[in-house]
């Protein structure tokens, strides 16, 4: 026996109807799929409208709608409709699922069936990349809607719905009210959560922005350690030190340290970045990113963070040359286009009795017996021109190197026309 009714949330009562309800999204671009409803995956992060949209959709369709969620395990509920379409096959049925990236694989392609025959009309919310958790059968099936991130005047336009739909004005200071939309973080349902929160205080006295955040507390970040926007965090963090921006890649380093990344795989960035990015052009960045990781490890959070804050500073102010990256990549495709050539018998190892009667060995010249302890004698394989892969830029201490090959490249070209 239920003995209350529960009032739906804030969220849903004030939830929109129309189209031009929704807010922070382009309803422009969006009012061509009421002409002619097909399979969508609405795609974007939390609170942003896909679910509001998505029934809009569906209502203005006038077709027999199911909705259900993802985190339900509702594969029960899938077979149920799928018996329907069966029994009649004209019934065109829309079925909103909301967070369709839980589903497993299997559970994804008992829908392309009826999706192929046009008995049913799939609408998939997700906060997650398409091209990473659907299957490519369901998703060449389905129009992707990418929808944005609700930026503060949105939110702010929400409190305003939220306003009017309780016909009174938020007990906020305007400071409070900019600090309840930051804190949101594009989220529009959680922003009406928190407006819940504030309305079961039955205050009339306007909170300032220091009472507020004593009865709020702050949002994790968005962040998804195996998937798109750990990747994009860390795309922002490596380009800002590869661009030396130090300033940025501070910031960007932090907002994954915030949202729980692992220190330690910052660290392994880094260190990736100084023998990229850097090179020889700071031998001392490499150093400085592997101690951070040496720091970190015997420390733990938060002290061992600070190294690995110096080396960001280190490696994003330190010179850059990526030239060992690209001599690496030249001579790999050298190495892999010219396959076995033989070593040259007088850079051969000859340990043997055997190997000297072969002559292995035979006219190599000890570099250190000659002036300079500089031979110019070539390595490469006879049947190999010589190449050259390693171009080291004028900047920092590949500087000095450029200076000793291009000695080394004279006097070879001497010994040569000698």
């Amino acid at each position: 026996m239920q003995l209350f009714e529960q009032t739906p949330p804030l969220a849903d009562r004030i939830r929109p109807t129309k189209l031009g309800e929704l807010i922070g999204q382009s309803v422009e671009e969006q009012a061509s799929l009421f002409e002619s409803l097909q399979s969508l995956i609405l795609w974007g992060p939390p609170g942003s409208g896909k679910t509001s949209f998505a029934k809009i959709l569906a209502q203005k369709s006038g077709l027999k709608f199911e909705e259900t969620s993802a985190v339900m395990h509702a594969t029960a509920k899938f077979r149920s409709i799928f018996d329907e379409l069966s029994r009649d096959p004209s019934q065109k049925t829309v079925l909103l699922i909301d967070e369709i990236h839980h589903l497993n694989k299997s559970q994804q392609d008992i829908f392309l069936p009826y999706l192929e025959s046009g008995a049913l009309i799939l609408l998939g919310t997700t906060t997650e990349n398409p091209s990473f958790e659907l299957r490519p059968a369901l998703l060449s099936r389905c129009k992707v809607v990418v929808f944005n991130r609700l930026q503060l005047e949105d939110l702010d336009k929400i409190l305003q719905r939220a306003e009017d739909f309780i016909q009174k004005e938020l007990p906020l200071s305007p400071e409070a009210r900019q600090h309840l939309c930051l804190i949101a973080d594009g989220d529009g349902r959680y922003l009406l959560n928190r407006v819940e929160e504030l309305l079961s205080l039955n205050t009339q006295k306007k909170m300032s922005l220091e009472e507020l955040q004593k009865i709020t507390a702050k949002r994790a970040a968005v962040y998804d350690k195996s998937q798109e926007e750990h990747y994009n965090l860390i795309s922002a963090f490596h380009k800002s030190i590869r661009g030396s921006d130090v300033d940025a890649a501070l910031y960007w380093t932090n907002r994954m340290l915030n949202a729980g990344e692992n220190p330690l795989f910052v660290a392994r960035r880094l260190i990736r970045a100084a023998s990229e990015d850097v090179g020889l052009a700071d031998p001392n960045a490499l150093l400085q990113a592997i101690a951070a990781h040496q720091v970190y490890t015997m420390l733990g959070s938060p002290e061992g963070e600070l190294a690995i804050i110096n080396a960001v500073i280190y490696i994003a102010t330190a010179p850059k040359s990526n030239a060992g990256y690209a001599a690496h990549n030249q001579s790999k495709k050298c190495a892999e286009f010219y396959g076995s050539l033989p070593t040259p018998k007088k850079i051969r190892n000859a340990p043997t009795k055997l190997m000297k009667e072969l002559n292995y060995g035979e006219g190599y010249l000890y570099d250190h017996d000659a002036e300079n302890a500089f031979s110019g004698d070539n390595f490469f394989p006879d049947e190999l021109s010589r190449k050259k892969f390693y171009h080291p830029v004028e900047r920092g201490f590949e500087r000095e190197i450029k200076k000793r090959l291009d000695w080394w490249d004279k006097k070879r070209r001497q010994n040569k026309s000698g």
